[in-house]
């Protein structure tokens, strides 16, 4: 984000409408606190868009770019076996 994106918490207070208007027609901004940002504005239209779900955590998985080719699962020698209940 460049300088114009990040607004203090004092700006931001005095200035809420117009940061509302620029998070609307340039995207959103940034806030800061003594120099360092602490929070993110964005549209409800930019928020609804990044927070939906995109497919099944197992859609997820399958297309993961590390596949387990190259997993190797090894079980500790001695280690307990643990009896299992079914």
């Amino acid at each position: 984000m460049t300088a114009l994106d990040t607004w203090s918490v004092a700006e931001a207070k005095a200035r809420l409408s117009e940061l509302l208007d620029t998070v609307g027609r340039d995207g959103p901004q940034t806030i800061s606190r003594r120099g360092h940002p602490v929070a993110v504005v964005v549209s409800v239209d930019e928020w609804e868009r990044r927070k939906r779900r995109r497919g099944t955590l197992a859609e997820f998985l399958a297309t993961a770019p590390v596949g387990n080719e190259d997993l190797i699962l090894e079980r500790e020698k001695g280690g307990r076996v643990r009896e299992v209940d079914l």
